[in-house]
């Protein structure tokens, strides 16, 4: 039984599509992208080196545009904060006296929190601008 050369190469790439699936590495999927490029050629008419150039040529192309893409993605770094982290570092006004015995109440982000201070000693007076520095359940900690 004589098998074109096209058909190698799908086999080549179905080779490297199931450990991707399996192992989530996206370099596998890049190979097997590269494996159905010489695939085309194979099928084209192209020869062996043609081939292999081209496999070689799309697998190498493919893993420095985007293994950097993934590698960003699967290390989760979007670089938005969001929820209680986005509030943290952010300035607020004091509405009501805000002590760390007795609390307050801030304005933040256009929304009406309870607030403490970070330092037992600290006071702020209505009108003044403080700093976030904590999120503590529903209460802001502030300095």
């Amino acid at each position: 039984m004589d098998i074109d050369a096209w058909v190698w190469w799908l086999i080549v790439a179905a080779g490297l599509g199931i450990p991707l699936v399996l192992t989530a590495m996206p370099e596998l999927g890049m190979f097997a992208v590269g494996a159905l490029a010489a695939s085309v050629v194979a099928a084209l008419g192209g020869g062996i080196v043609a081939q292999v150039l081209v496999f070689v040529g799309v697998s190498v192309a493919l893993l420095v545009v985007v293994r950097p893409i993934a590698a960003r993605h699967r290390a989760g770094q979007t670089g938005h904060a969001s929820g209680i982290d986005a509030l943290k570092g952010r300035q607020a006004v004091v509405l009501e006296r805000v002590s760390a015995a007795g609390g307050g109440r801030i304005k933040l982000a256009g929304e009406v929190w309870s607030a403490r201070s970070l330092d037992e000693d600290q006071v702020f007076e209505p009108g003044r601008q403080v700093d976030v520095v904590d999120i503590d359940g529903a209460t802001a900690v502030v300095m």
